[in-house]
């Protein structure tokens, strides 16, 4: 089956904290279906938590009900899920609920207080110690089921070797008489801390262990992360309020502008990706016309083409909003732009960066969403010559389709049907002719 890295986004090979994956079975049919995750003790003991957390939030990210059997390692969420599915469900996990918020290692442990309500979190790598940010329903399962001390029962991190066994042995032979040696024995049997700083942890029969955790051997280590941890950034913004988000990426288009660099074809791409982070690529046009028009939008909006294009292309709701954006600045510069409603939508549809049916959308319905109603009134009624044109060009064009849907077949048996039907028409018109006293060549025709 094989494992994987606890963190999925750093690539590194040789990193050192790996977990199994996921091995799903589906049993039942029908109403009784239901996923077995096999080895869903394994991962959480590579994780450090108890199997039961990652269990409830598959739970509660599927709608499903979960069922334990911790005897037996069962592990159940209803309905039919397959394991990539789930393996995907489990990043989600250890990124709110593994990863220290610092230094992106796994090796954190959830401190939880029943009395006061509140969950913790603690890092062994960095000493990071903090309280969750995390707003989930899975925290109210946690508060009532607080992890197990012993990590015997609640499946210990893959740093800690064998300390949860030789613990356990130690209490069964009564050798955990006084409080120190109970209180080691249960924090990972630290037998000695000299003047260097320097803790002998997880002693064996042949080797002995040491972490260096003075100030200085803590900030060596943290400059020896890899790259990819260093870059990953966790941070819980998807969590928060869709204003809050919008703002978000208002600051992050502001620092871009406010550089000069929203001519870079790669911050086009970064503007897109955050929007796209932040679950409001739809909306990110409303704050784009915030920022870059003013009175001279006529200037700018050839200037910043390219990068509208790449939230609106084939985008209606994105165009939608763009045009909410608009009648905001138009009611901003009143004085110097109303009086230019038509033609600057005309260039927006120019640019392509309009559709044509946006546009006509937005002309049949007066909305105050945006601006008040007086205003967007006013707004349509100076946009009506522009949203004339469209709909007679409309109009044309539906007229040219059904003429060219007209399809004539041709055949020698048409072409003698022809002749029989233009015959007597010439004949017809040369009598005519003739009435009229004129005489017609007809091979002069």
């Amino acid at each position: 089956m094989g494992t994987l890295n606890v963190n999925r986004n750093v690539t590194d090979v040789f990193y050192r904290y790996k977990m199994p994956r996921i091995n799903a079975k589906v049993e039942g049919k029908g109403n009784g279906i239901k996923t077995v995750i096999v080895n869903m003790a394994e991962v959480a003991k590579a994780l450090g938590r108890p199997a039961t957390y990652p269990t409830k939030y598959f739970g509660c990210e599927l709608g499903a009900q979960t069922q334990y059997d911790t005897k037996n390692e069962r592990f159940i969420v209803n309905g039919s899920h397959d394991a990539a599915k789930l393996q995907d469900l489990l990043d989600g996990f250890i990124r709110k609920y593994v990863l220290c918020p610092e230094c992106d290692n796994p090796e954190t442990e959830l401190l939880v207080s029943a009395k006061k309500g509140t969950i913790s979190q603690g890092c062994k790598a960095c000493g990071f110690h903090g309280p969750l940010e995390v707003n989930h329903k899975v925290n109210t399962y946690i508060l009532k089921n607080p992890p197990n001390m012993d990590p015997a029962a609640q499946g210990a991190s893959l740093t800690e070797g064998k300390r949860s066994k030789r613990s356990k042995k130690a209490v069964e032979n009564g050798s955990a008489g006084d409080t120190s040696t109970s209180s080691a024995g249960t924090s990972g049997d630290v037998d000695a801390a000299n003047s260097s700083g320097t803790v002998a942890v997880g002693e064996d029969d042949d080797n002995t262990w040491t972490a260096d955790v003075s100030e200085e051997a803590v900030r060596a280590r943290m400059q020896d992360l890899t790259d990819g941890a260093k870059c990953m950034t966790i941070s819980d913004d998807t969590e928060k309020s869709e204003r809050d988000r919008l703002d978000i990426f208002y600051e992050f288009v502001k620092k871009h502008r406010d550089n000069g660099e929203l001519d870079n074809v790669q911050v086009h791409k970064d503007l897109v990706a955050e929007a796209d982070r932040l679950d409001i690529l739809q909306k990110a046009p409303l704050v784009l016309a915030e920022l870059l028009f003013s009175a001279n939008i006529t200037a700018e909006v050839r200037k910043n083409r390219n990068l509208l294009l790449r939230f609106t292309h084939n985008n209606l709701k994105a165009q939608r909003y763009l045009m909410g954006g608009l009648e905001q600045i138009i009611s901003l510069h009143a004085d110097t732009l109303m009086n230019k409603v038509a033609g600057i939508f005309k260039l927006f549809y120019d640019c392509d960066i309009l559709e044509e049916k946006t546009i006509l959308e937005w002309a049949s319905k007066v909305s105050k969403k945006y601006v008040s109603k007086e205003v967007s009134t006013q707004i349509h009624e100076k946009a009506q010559p522009f949203i004339k044109w469209l709909q007679e060009a409309e109009e044309e064009e539906s007229s040219d389709e059904d003429d060219s849907d007209v399809e004539i077949e041709y055949n020698d048996r048409a072409k003698g049907e022809l002749r029989k039907e233009v015959t007597p028409a010439v004949k017809q018109t040369k009598k005519d002719d003739d009435d009229d006293g004129e005489e017609i060549d007809i091979d002069e025709i």
